[in-house]
């Protein structure tokens, strides 16, 4: 971390002095490694008509987080990784083996989360209030240990892409062609699934539960307005994606209010500018 300590002390801020306000400069790179994280799973949630997904992944995250206090874990976070990668496992199972549509599937599991986690978080009276915060998110509450584990995510995710582009895109297009081609339609979008499913759950603290399905759909809708090639298209949901990531940070700290709303409401402007540029 003194690296990165050193990098921020270059900017001229009065939060990235030596020695002051450590939490801003936390923050700050979680920025950097989540919204880029956000900017390219972005592509294939939408390329994949998934958004609802992600949303049903998020309260899946919140009835695994209720789960781990219930069972009294220090850290119920991981409790909540590893209820949200089950989810994801068992809807990709689903949703081969029946017949129903997509959004159906989703919709069962959404509200079967919902109402789970509602039940455990207020078993035997319970108060649903220590739970609040998950719903709003606090972005300066981030651990560096937490930062260095989505950094390896991110990782292992970019290595993904360059790996196996093509075989996702085509399933997400054309699962029929892809299975014709020999991909393994089922595994491909499975790895997809558990990524979306821990990047959801270890972000849903800083960024708020509300808002953080609205990360996963308007970076690439965006650049899908302004974009002309599949290129383009990535590119701009990343850079959208991390453009908006520090903007909302930045006013977050000098306005103040929820940094999640505020990287949300800078990707609906940049969604709007592009909707109405995109001719151009």
């Amino acid at each position: 971390m003194e690296f990165w300590y050193a990098l921020v002390e270059l900017l001229p801020f009065e939060w990235a002095q030596p020695g002051q306000m450590y939490f801003m400069k936390h923050a700050l790179l979680a920025v950097l490694v989540v919204t880029p994280l956000f900017g390219i799973l972005s592509t294939m949630v939408v390329h994949s008509r998934m958004s609802f997904f992600s949303d049903a992944l998020g309260h899946s995250a919140f009835t695994g987080m209720a789960i781990g206090a219930l069972c009294g874990f220090h850290e119920p976070t991981w409790a909540a990784v590893v209820f949200a990668m089950l989810f994801a496992l068992l809807f990709n199972l689903v949703k081969r083996r029946s017949a129903l549509a997509s959004d159906t599937v989703i919709g069962v599991f959404s509200s079967t989360a919902v109402a789970l986690g509602i039940f455990l978080s207020t078993l035997n009276g319970r108060s649903f209030t220590r739970f609040n915060a998950l719903l709003v998110g606090d972005i300066l509450s981030v651990e560096p240990a937490k930062v260095g584990v989505l950094a390896m995510i991110l990782a292992l995710i970019v290595l993904l892409w360059a790996v196996s582009f093509n075989q996702l895109m085509l399933s997400a297009v054309h699962p029929a062609l892809a299975d014709s081609r020999g991909v393994q339609v089922f595994w491909q979008e499975t790895v997809f699934s558990v990524a979306i499913a821990v990047v959801v759950t270890l972000s849903m603290t800083w960024v708020g539960l509300l808002v953080i399905n609205s990360l996963l759909v308007l970076p690439a809708a965006a650049a899908r307005n302004a974009a002309r090639n599949m290129r383009q298209y990535h590119l701009l949901s990343l850079l959208g994606a991390v453009l908006a990531g520090i903007a909302g940070l930045m006013t977050s700290y000098y306005v103040g209010g929820s940094a999640g709303a505020a990287i949300t409401l800078y990707l609906a402007v940049w969604f709007a500018l592009t909707f109405f540029l995109r001719k151009k």
